[in-house]
């Protein structure tokens, strides 16, 4: 099966994992494609789904939060794969789809408040390489957030930094769900 520019095993290949995927499709809706690249290697597939649920937690930072960091880094990264899969995870976890088509105009749009402005801020600027974070955002950004909370926003970034990669490389094949809501809930509202 070939869902990027190399061959992949099918789901059912990957009986070690199956707990693992029944899990990550309860939270997705479904299985990324990217999961069965990775599993391949599987000391690679462990270490990833360990990182993913801590990053994914809830621990201090909410999770749509979450998405919206992960999806303005990957906007800013220009990964595709990555864009469908947060903007379609922000809207599962709760963030309105006007919202969401309106991140790009972050800055000035009705739908941020300041402090999830100085968190895109940052998500913005660290997904650029070579990386623009400057000491301001952070400054901006305890206006607002803990440092458990900024530690986790930057949690998100890096974690996606790895993703954006991954996919990009491989040239990931995009899901049909993640697709379908690009092209039915977003697309319409000019996104």
């Amino acid at each position: 099966m070939v869902i990027a520019h190399i061959e992949t095993k099918k789901r059912e290949d990957f009986p070690e994992f199956k707990d693992l995927f029944d899990l990550v499709e309860s939270f997705m809706g479904y299985l990324p494609n990217a999961y069965l690249l990775m599993a391949d290697k599987p000391d690679l597939m462990q270490a990833f789904a360990k990182m993913s649920a801590s990053v994914f937690s809830a621990d201090v930072l909410d999770i749509p939060s979450k998405q919206l960091i992960a999806l303005a880094s990957s906007l800013s990264a220009g990964c595709k794969y990555c864009q469908s899969h947060t903007s379609h995870g922000a809207e599962r976890a709760g963030v309105a789809n006007e919202k969401i088509a309106e991140i790009l105009n972050y800055q000035t749009s009705e739908y941020y408040e300041a402090k999830e402005v100085a968190l895109l801020d940052l998500a913005f600027a660290s997904g650029e390489v070579p990386n623009k974070a400057t000491k301001a955002h952070f400054e901006k950004l305890k206006e607002f957030y803990s440092k458990e909370q900024i530690l986790e926003a930057v949690a998100v970034i890096s974690f996606f930094g790895f993703l954006n990669r991954w996919n990009d490389t491989f040239g990931t094949e995009i899901e049909e769900i993640p697709a379908n809501y690009l092209s039915e809930k977003l697309k319409p509202k000019n996104w």
